[in-house]
């Protein structure tokens, strides 16, 4: 199989410099990356891709057996890496990404040196003392109404998910996003995506780490970005001056100078 056309990857920046690796989240592919990039490429090589289902990635390669547990997709990050000979590249994930890249780096630990989780969340609903942001019954509402109509979900929730109403630019870029996903393939990305529970994998965690998480953001809240600090020993915390859950585009400065900045710290 051609993982580079599968997965649409591209590498840019300094084919010299480390490896950094930059991975969306649902409903997005790799252009929500392009105000991080350019911050990027004088020091580092910069890896994109989009998983299957996503973007421009090889829609004949997608399988709902594949794509129904996050395992399928750090199973694409551990291709993706191994295609490229990645060696102790640092894995920037966004949103579920940041889960599903724990378990790429646990898949392939020779791989995968160094974690960046922004807006992680391991477990979107309530349960006893965990935060997660949802209640079970909010799940299944979101999901129910993901499958009677999924545009219709993508142009209510997009804007809601991205905050920073002020700047409705954003939300509307964020709901172009979620309509150009293939609606079958959106469904099957969304019941892995909010139904998954990844709190056990934290603690596994044995990479230099950085959770970003923002002071207000519906799908992530604060909560969550300090249980995830403390459930990875060792990990840096840094909450964000930014909204949504997007600050990756809501608020580039902030975001790539943190991301920069635990860059600098690994070299």
């Amino acid at each position: 199989m051609d993982i580079r056309r599968r997965n649409n990857i591209t590498v840019t920046g300094n084919p010299r410099g480390p490896v950094v690796v930059l991975a969306h989240g649902f409903g997005c592919d790799q252009n929500l990356w392009r105000l991080t990039v350019p911050a990027l490429t004088e020091d580092y090589r910069v890896v994109l891709f989009d998983y299957v289902g996503s973007g421009g990635s090889d829609l004949s390669a997608w399988t709902e057996e594949r794509y129904s547990s996050l395992e399928g997709y750090a199973q694409d990050v551990a291709e993706v890496c191994e295609e490229l000979d990645l060696e102790g590249a640092v894995f920037v994930g966004h949103s579920v990404s940041a889960m599903v890249g724990v378990m790429a780096a646990k898949k392939a630990p020779e791989r995968i040196g160094a974690l960046v989780m922004v807006a992680p969340n391991p477990r979107y609903v309530d349960e006893g003392g965990y935060r997660g942001g949802f209640s079970a019954e909010d799940i299944d509402e979101l999901l129910a109404s993901l499958e009677l109509n999924y545009l219709g979900w993508s142009s209510a929730m997009a804007p809601m998910i991205m905050g920073n109403p002020e700047r409705p630019e954003l939300g509307e870029e964020l709901t172009s996003s979620f309509c150009a996903t293939d609606p079958t393939m959106a469904r099957a990305f969304a019941r892995t995506t909010f139904l998954s529970d990844s709190r056990r994998d934290l603690a596994g965690v044995t990479v230099p780490t950085l959770v970003l998480d923002c002071t207000e953001d519906m799908i992530a809240p604060p909560e969550v970005g300090a249980y995830v600090h403390r459930a990875i020993p060792g990990s840096t915390l840094v909450t964000l001056d930014a909204t949504g859950h997007c600050p990756q585009l809501s608020a580039p400065d902030a975001t790539n100078a943190a991301l920069t900045a635990f860059l600098a710290g690994l070299e």
